[in-house]
């Protein structure tokens, strides 16, 4: 009995310690301050658990036909990605080398994660990282999905596709539209 006694005090004396160290503003929030392994640790944990229970959304019939990869392509340049996560011939903007936790290289966790966990990742963001929901941006589930088919094969486009496949088309204008 006095065991449990002693861990019970014992587990008071450490959630009043983490509290006080936490809430009382000593934890750094500093994007320049490398967390703690523990924090990485857990944060790392709950964000793979939260992707994996939530992605649950079923590709379309069309996300390995090559003309879904070329318009994710294409609005992978035009919703911004290319920005973070840099993409075949295009180099990450420097700003986002100020991001913590550092954005991901896609072509590396392309792999790793399944079409429907890129959906939700890139359809709803990742809170307390630079991730945004692009659905709250404007983007329709069609373009997410789309951007998901070129992210799997994103390891695999090579620079002169990327550039032909992101290439601005010129407008139809009405004398040349029939």
């Amino acid at each position: 009995m006095r065991a449990l006694s002693a861990i019970g005090v014992l587990a008071i004396a450490i959630g009043i310690a983490a509290a006080v160290f936490f809430f009382g503003g000593y934890y750094s929030v500093a994007g320049t301050t490398e967390d703690p392994a523990a924090v990485t640790w857990a944060l790392t944990r709950v964000r793979t658990a939260s992707i994996d229970r939530h992605a649950t959304d079923t590709p379309p019939a069309s996300f390995g036909e090559v003309a879904t990869v070329q318009t994710g392509a294409k609005a992978y340049a035009s919703l911004g990605c290319e920005n973070c996560h840099g993409a075949p011939g295009v180099k990450w903007q420097k700003f986002s080398e100020g991001l913590h936790p550092d954005p991901p290289d896609l072509k590396d966790v392309a792999g790793e994660l399944s079409p429907a966990q890129l959906f939700w990742v890139i359809k709803h963001g990742i809170n307390m990282t630079g991730m945004p929901s692009f659905e709250q941006a404007g983007a329709t589930d069609d373009q997410i999905w789309a951007v998901a088919a070129f992210v799997k094969r994103l390891p695999n486009v090579s620079e002169a596709d990327y550039k032909a496949w992101t290439a601005a088309s010129e407008p139809a204008s009405p004398a040349n539209a029939k």
